[in-house]
């Protein structure tokens, strides 16, 4: 019992890393389990990403759709980054955090899309940009935005 309330400090910060690691992973399947739900409602909705041409009597309306989404990083996964940095190799933390973003973009752009009654999406665009304070000073990202955006096609009704 003394040994613990001699390192009470170190306890404390061990418990306090467990519960952010949980806290993380569990925000981060929560995320992910939404947006393979949204994936499959609008999966009818095509998106490519070449240039299209369509007659003209058979396009209705063409439109710019955009979706944006910015996704923060949890502190445990930045030490696991910064840790990686260090001794090299794949850094999974960012992958899965620029994934996500790129997904959730895609489906805010076809929510928006299917809201003005499109059929398909033409000419996919994405970009990405790392934001927060000191993001490219210091190469630590703090958040990431994806941001897609297209030209929304909606038919005439043959």
């Amino acid at each position: 019992m003394d040994l613990l309330l001699d390192n009470l400090d170190l306890v404390m910060f061990l418990v306090l890393v467990c519960l952010g690691y949980t806290a993380g992973s569990w925000a981060e399947k929560k995320h992910y389990r939404s947006i393979e739900a949204r994936e499959k409602e609008l999966l009818s909705l095509a998106v490519v990403t070449a240039e299209g041409s369509f007659p003209k009597n058979n396009v209705a309306q063409a439109v710019l759709v955009t979706g944006s989404a910015v996704v923060s990083i949890d502190y445990f996964k930045r030490l696991l980054a910064i840790l990686r940095n260090i001794f090299g190799g794949r850094v999974k933390s960012y992958e899965s955090l620029v994934d996500r973003a790129r997904r959730e973009a895609i489906l805010r752009m076809k929510t928006a899309a299917q809201e003005q009654g499109a059929g398909m999406i033409v000419n996919l665009r994405l970009e990405t940009a790392a934001i927060g304070r000191n993001a490219n000073q210091k190469k630590q990202i703090g958040s990431v935005e994806a941001i897609a955006y297209g030209t929304a096609i909606r038919f005439n009704r043959v």
